[in-house]
Order: C-alpha cells, then sequence, then structure tokens
C-alpha cells in the first residue's frame, strides 16, 4: 500500500497574507487602517500618504504577498479612535498592535508608546531613553518607519531646541495632534 504524502510548498511559492482593511474618518482626514488575521493592528496610515503604506506594506511582505480584504477592524479599535479624537487620549492604548520591525525599530516604538499624550520628548532624549545616547538618527528612521501613525505616538517627537521636525502625515497634522493632546489634557 502506497502512502500519499502531501506536496511540500516549492520554495518559491509564497503565502499570501489577508490583511483587513477600513477606512476612517478623523477630523485631520482619513485614516487606512489594517488588522492582520488576529485582529491585531499593523497599520495605520493617512489615506492622502498612501505611498508611505504602500512601502511599508511592499517591505514587510514582498510586491505580491499581501491582500487587503475590506472590512472591519474590531469594532474596539474603531471605537478607540473614536474616543481618541473625542479627547479620551489614553484609549489608543487598549489597541492591540501587531509590531513588525527590527529589534532596534520595536525598541524605538514600544518606548514611544510609554510617551504620555501632551507631552513631547526630544529624539535624543528617546535615544537615551532606549540606552542607545548615539543613535540619534537611528531613532529618526525608526520613526520614519513606523507604519503606527498615532497609535505609536511619532508625533510627540520633536528636535532638541523642541522645534516641530518632520512628520510622514505632515507638518500640520502634527502640530493639530500635539494641540489636540494639549488641550484635552487641560480640559
Amino acid at each position: 500500500m502506497s502512502m500519499m504524502r502531501a506536496k511540500a510548498p516549492a520554495r518559491d511559492e509564497k503565502t499570501l497574507v489577508a490583511l483587513i482593511a477600513e477606512t476612517i474618518d478623523t477630523p485631520i482626514g482619513r485614516l487606512v487602517l489594517l488588522a492582520d488575521g488576529d485582529g491585531s493592528l499593523c497599520a495605520a496610515e493617512f489615506e492622502d500618504c498612501g505611498h508611505r503604506l504602500d512601502r511599508w506594506l511592499r517591505r514587510r511582505f514582498g510586491p505580491d504577498g499581501y491582500v487587503l480584504v475590506p472590512g472591519h477592524v474590531p469594532a474596539a479599535t474603531a471605537k478607540a479612535f473614536s474616543d481618541y479624537f473625542a479627547g479620551k487620549l489614553v484609549a489608543l492604548d487598549e489597541i492591540a498592535v501587531a509590531l513588525s520591525g527590527t529589534d532596534f525599530q520595536n525598541a524605538v516604538w514600544q518606548a514611544l508608546r510609554r510617551v504620555e499624550p501632551g507631552k513631547r520628548l526630544a529624539y535624543s532624549a528617546l535615544a537615551a531613553h532606549i540606552g542607545k545616547p548615539k543613535a540619534i538618527r537611528a531613532v529618526g528612521a525608526a520613526n520614519g518607519a513606523n507604519p503606527l501613525s498615532i497609535v505609536v505616538p511619532c508625533h510627540r517627537l520633536v528636535g532638541a531646541g523642541g522645534d516641530l521636525v518632520r512628520y510622514g502625515g505632515g507638518l500640520e497634522r502634527k502640530r493639530w495632534l500635539l494641540d489636540h493632546e494639549a488641550n484635552a489634557g487641560s480640559a
């Protein structure tokens, strides 16, 4: 009696990753949310900054390694964004996220998630906080590669003199987010 074996996939065959895609309205533009099969948020990017999202998807999954499935992210995730924009700033802390960067990027992003709403932190201070005081530019690069806009609050990073510098969603949005957090925190 012969036994049939399942054919092992060829090395060049790829497993397609399905990501749930939902676009929500915010006071500062439409935000595209991507969740994995477990419901964890893996990307959040402004719709008009789609090039950043496309670049992240290609880097993370390869040019043909993913499919975006229109649908709804977990209700708690969508509600957390609504609550954040309504002034409940800590709501985003409750979102389950799937960070997918290098060890260094993940360390930067996890440290950013601990920066309290309404606070600003210099790139150099964040570098020192993660134990890499000379890695200021690397912190900036990790910040720029952040796929979870607002959730990993890279808008809270400022230049050494407190100046607003670079934000993937644009400086106007960064200013709005910082003002929103300052005003909601004092209300």
